[in-house]
């Protein structure tokens, strides 16, 4: 295998051991001449004749159909650097460029599902993390302002950029995906209107309410003092949600009246949660056990995705304050075959009808929160994601064997009828590991080491990056609450759990902690000695 070199400004440039090529934007010869490269590395500010002229001819180039991208992030504003690695060939003819919204990780999740994608040429992320950039499963941007659809929008179509997947729910609420269909990129996400079905649980509760879609019994407030009379009047245990967004701490679960009380004037009262609190939701406790499911949607049809199930509560056994999110793990065995069925049957597709029949269709993930009722068996909604879940998104990603590319594609394009997707066997196991602290106040900056033995415990263990940045000696550091996510598959859930586990016990972090339970649910349990160089408690 030979290595070469592309020098885009101001022509393309490529250097093959002696031999050197200029890539001319008129030029629509094979600037690979039939060769396989172990590599091929563009550096430097790139005008947008120059990188049209270029994606224009990979599309003529038939040897770069056998490569697929792995793409390497650089921090400079003026440059970007993209390394090609040969891969299979593409099982679609048509070639996507594809940019992530968000820095977190579900979106290097989406990011290492995507680089893996036959049909995509190469994917950016913007912001991006240290993590997704020294993975080099994409191009970081941190440069872009994912609030600022102009700019957004010109660097889409800078880039040749044919498909935008939005990670994060506050640029779907704030309009992020109306800008880009509005200027004609493919978009894969729902509308703001659409989006509404997390942003407001209000809004949530009154679409079930008119399509009657099972769910909790409750009622909407403002006035905190109506609000304890019906929790009185309801008695403990009982649920208090803020309406709004609120990173996923703006629910509590109550066991007695006076936890309640103090919940329902932390977000009225106090307003802890800022505006997303001014309104609450006072809802009925359910018994059973948690699962999610997702569906894709294209605005009329939606396809389920393999279930998952993940742990809410920061502590073992599911004690401890809500979290977004501790770890997961893929199948979830709650959900069997004829449930999954029964969701798709009176949650999923009543509720695509119903925002369909609003006038606000829906295209992008729906993300159900269910509860499995302990008497009934049957499944309630608790809430709507309007994005993939986080750390759900990992297991489902490692496991996910379709061209993902092509599948957001036909869902942004209203042609999911007829689409299949194709799963490994097995199952899949991610370990959130959070900053001691977390869900409340943190230390930021703590460093983290050996990431590259844990991933060496096995070769099916991957981490992926939520909350990680460099320090200015190059050390990866925590920067976020949940900050890594260590992800494993295996033939079944208990191999899948001991790699994952395996993998967590060589990370040396000290300011970090873990779960030790995850798929505690499903797996008899086993217990874990914490080594010295990291603690498995808070």
């Amino acid at each position: 295998m030979s290595c070469a070199t592309l020098n885009l400004a101001p022509s393309l440039k490529l250097l093959n051991n002696s031999n050197s090529y200029n890539f001319q934007p008129s030029n629509k010869q094979s600037c690979f001449f039939g060769k396989s490269f172990s590599s091929v590395t563009f550096v430097g500010p790139l005008t947008s004749n120059c990188n049209k002229s270029f994606w224009d001819s990979c599309h003529v180039i038939k040897g770069l159909r056998s490569f697929s991208t792995v793409v390497k992030c650089v921090a400079q504003k003026s440059e970007l650097s993209v390394s090609v690695g040969a891969g299979s060939n593409a099982a679609s003819d048509e070639r996507v460029v594809v940019l992530v919204i968000g820095g977190g990780g579900r979106e290097h999740a989406l990011c290492y599902a995507l680089q893996r994608s036959p049909s995509c040429d190469a994917v950016f992320c913007a912001p991006g993390n240290a993590g997704i950039s020294n993975s080099g499963n994409a191009t970081c941007i941190p440069e872009l302002d994912i609030s600022d659809s102009s700019a957004v929008i010109s660097f889409c179509r800078k880039w040749g950029v044919g498909l935008v997947v939005v990670g994060p729910e506050a640029p779907l609420v704030s309009g992020l995906a109306n800008d880009l269909v509005k200027a004609g990129i493919p978009t894969f996400g729902p509308s703001a209107e659409a989006a509404a079905l997390e942003g407001s649980k209000n809004f949530m509760k009154n679409l079930c309410d008119k399509y009657e879609i099972p769910t909790a019994k409750y009622q909407t407030f403002t006035d905190p003092s109506a609000a304890k009379q019906y929790i009185q009047d309801q008695g403990a245990p009982i649920v208090i949600k803020a309406d709004g967004l609120a990173a996923g701490k703006g629910v509590i679960v109550a066991m007695t009246l006076e936890e309640a009380y103090e919940a329902v004037d932390s977000m009225l009262v106090r307003s802890v949660f800022g505006s997303a609190g001014c309104r609450v939701i006072v809802e009925e406790f359910l018994e059973g056990e948690e699962a999610s499911f997702f569906a894709l949607v294209d605005g009329e049809n939606a396809i389920p995705l393999e279930s998952a199930q993940d742990h809410k509560r920061v502590g073992d056994g599911d004690t401890g304050p809500n979290t977004g999110g501790m770890g997961a793990y893929s199948p979830a065995p709650v959900l069997t075959k004829e449930l999954q069925s029964v969701v798709m049957e009176t949650i999923i597709l009543p509720t695509v009808k119903g925002m369909a029949a609003e006038g606000c269709k829906f295209v992008g993930v729906l993300y159900a929160g269910l509860m499995i009722e302990k008497n009934s068996g049957l499944p309630k909604l608790i809430e709507y994601n309007v994005r993939f879940g986080d750390p759900e998104c990992q297991v489902l990603m490692v496991r996910l064997e379709s061209d993902l590319a092509q599948v957001l594609l036909a869902a942004s394009r209203g042609e999911l009828s007829g689409v299949s997707l194709k799963w490994s066997p097995g199952s899949a196991m991610v370990v959130v590991m959070a900053s001691k602290g977390y869900p409340g106040s943190y230390e930021k900056g703590t460093v983290i080491r050996n990431l590259e033995e844990a991933e060496n415990v096995a070769p099916t263990v991957k981490i992926f990056h939520a909350g990680t940045a460099l320090d200015s000696d190059g050390n990866l550091i925590a920067t976020g609450g949940r900050v890594l996510g260590v992800t494993a598959t295996g033939r079944d859930l208990e191999e899948a759990r001991d790699r994952a586990y395996q993998a967590v016990e060589e990370v040396n972090w000290p300011g970090g902690f873990y779960r030790r339970d995850i798929g505690w649910r499903a797996l008899p349990q086993k217990q874990l000695a914490p080594k010295n160089k990291l603690t498995s408690t808070k």
